[in-house]
C-alpha cells in the first residue's frame, strides 16, 4: 500500500499564543465524560493537551480508573457522580454540580463526550457562559434504541449539540449519520483528519511474539478468533457466539478468545448467554486485561460484529498489531477497515455472515498475513496517535485564537 504523507504534527510543549491567555495563567480546558471506563480511550490525549500548554481538568463519575488516569496523564481530576441511565432527579443534581464547578474554574474551553456527560456538560457550560464549547460525538446510542427511548436519546443529542459551538465527530460515517438524523446542522459537524479521537500507539501495538497461547493452554495448531471490548448486545456478542458454534463444526481447531468483560450497561447480555460463554470449553474469556497487545498477537484474526460505533479503537489496535479484522458496515465501524485490503465488512446481525467470513480467512493463511501487513501500513499512514493527537492540539489552539462561530475549520 503506498504511503500517504501525514499532515504536520504540532510540536508538543510549544506555548499557546499569549493574546488569548487570561492573566491568571495558562488557558484551561475541562474534559468531561460520564463513566471512568471511558478513561481507557483518553490515554495520551489529556497528556498531550497538558504538554501543549493547557491546564487540563478531567471531570467524571468517581472510580479507581479515573484516579489512575489522572495520575498517569498528569492532569487535575474532579469526581462528580453522573448516571449513565436516565435518572431525572440525579441528573438535576449532577447538572447543578457541573454548573458550580464551571463557575469556579472559568475554563477557556470545555470538551464533553459520551451521552449523559455530553448533555449535562454542554448545557452547564452554556448556562455558565463558557466561551468555547465542544461536544465530542463518540457514537450514537440512539441507533440501537427504539420507541420512546430513541426519541429521548435523539432529543438529548440535539440539546447537547445545540449547547455546543462545535461538534467533533469520531468518523466520517458518524458525521454523515448525525447530519442525516438532524442531530446538528452539517456546518456544525467537524472531523479531524481521517477520524478517531485518540489514534493508536504504533510502538506498543506492533507485531511480535506472545505467550498468551501458552498461558491459556491452547494447542499449537489452534486457530484463534479474537474479540476485544465490552461483552454486550450492541457489540454483537449474541451473533458472535452463535457463529462460533458453526465455525467450530466446520473447523474443530478454532478457538474464540474474548478479551473483555460483562458490562453492566443497558445492553448487557442476559444470564443464559453469559453462562453459555463461561462454560463453553472452546471459548476463553479474560475479563479486563492490562497488556492488551499480547492478546492481539495471539489472534489469527479479530471479529467485531458491532451494531454501532463512533470509531472502534479495538480495530485500530488489532490492525496496528498486524492482524486482519472482520467488522460490520454499521456507522463508525465501516470507517475502520479498507474492505478486502485490511479486512472484511459484513452486515450486522447475521451469524452466518460472521461464520462464512471467518472460515474464508482461516482457510487462507497467506491472505490473512497479507491483510495484516496492509492493516499495519494503513494505521501507520493515518492513525498513529502522534498524528491524531497532534491534530487535536492544533484544533484547540486554533479555537483559542478566534470565535468558534466564525473561524475556518481545518478538518483534514
Amino acid at each position: 500500500m503506498p504511503a500517504v504523507e501525514a499532515s504536520p504534527v504540532p510540536a508538543v510543549g510549544l506555548p499557546i499564543p499569549a493574546l488569548r491567555r487570561r492573566a491568571a495563567g495558562p488557558p484551561s480546558i475541562v474534559v468531561g465524560i460520564t463513566h471512568p471506563q471511558t478513561c481507557l480511550v483518553l490515554t495520551g490525549r489529556l497528556r498531550m493537551l497538558r504538554e501543549a500548554g493547557f491546564r487540563v481538568t478531567l471531570v467524571c463519575s468517581p472510580g479507581e480508573l479515573l484516579e489512575r488516569t489522572a495520575a498517569s496523564e498528569g492532569v487535575d481530576v474532579i469526581a462528580i457522580p453522573i448516571r449513565r441511565k436516565i435518572a431525572p432527579l440525579a441528573d438535576l443534581v449532577s447538572l447543578v454540580r457541573l454548573c458550580k464547578l464551571l463557575r469556579r474554574l472559568k475554563p477557556d474551553v470545555v470538551e464533553f463526550s459520551t451521552p449523559k456527560a455530553g448533555l449535562l456538560g454542554t448545557l452547564a457550560a452554556m448556562l455558565c457562559g463558557v466561551p468555547r464549547r465542544v461536544y465530542l460525538l463518540r457514537g450514537l446510542k440512539l441507533e440501537t434504541s427504539i420507541g420512546l427511548k430513541r426519541r429521548i436519546l435523539w432529543a438529548a443529542e440535539r440539546v447537547a449539540a445545540a449547547c455546543a459551538h462545535e461538534v467533533l465527530c469520531n468518523s466520517e460515517s458518524l458525521r454523515s449519520e448525525a447530519s442525516a438524523l438532524g442531530v446538528a446542522p452539517a456546518r456544525k459537524l467537524h472531523l479531524l483528519g481521517k477520524g478517531s479521537s485518540n489514534g493508536v500507539d504504533i510502538d506498543r501495538f506492533s507485531p511480535g511474539p506472545s505467550r498468551v497461547r501458552q498461558q491459556l493452554g491452547l494447542p499449537p495448531e489452534a486457530l484463534v478468533v479474537g474479540f476485544t471490548g465490552r461483552l454486550t448486545r450492541d457489540k454483537g456478542l449474541p451473533e458472535l457466539v452463535e457463529a462460533f458454534d458453526a465455525i467450530l463444526r466446520a473447523e474443530p481447531r478454532a478457538r474464540l478468545l474474548l478479551v473483555g468483560w460483562f458490562d453492566a450497561s443497558e445492553d448487557s447480555l442476559d444470564a443464559s448467554l453469559r453462562s453459555r460463554i463461561v462454560s463453553h470449553p472452546q471459548i476463553h474469556m479474560t475479563g479486563f486485561v492490562e497488556n492488551v497487545p499480547d492478546y492481539y498477537r495471539a489472534m489469527d484474526l479479530m471479529v467485531l460484529p458491532t451494531w454501532r460505533e463512533g470509531f472502534p479503537n479495538s480495530v485500530l489496535e488489532a490492525a496496528s498489531t498486524g492482524i486482519p479484522v472482520i467488522t460490520t458496515d454499521s456507522t463508525g465501524s465501516r470507517d475502520s477497515v479498507v474492505p478486502e485490503v485490511t479486512g472484511l465488512l459484513i452486515p450486522p446481525g447475521y451469524p452466518q455472515a460472521i461464520a462464512e467470513s471467518v472460515l474464508k480467512l482461516l482457510r487462507d493463511p497467506e491472505r490473512c498475513r497479507r491483510m495484516g501487513r496492509a492493516a499495519r501500513a494503513w494505521v501507520l499512514d493515518y492513525y498513529a496517535n502522534t498524528r491524531v493527537l497532534g491534530l487535536t492540539v492544533d484544533y484547540y489552539r486554533s479555537l483559542l485564537q478566534s470565535s468558534p462561530q466564525s473561524r475556518p475549520i481545518q478538518t483534514a
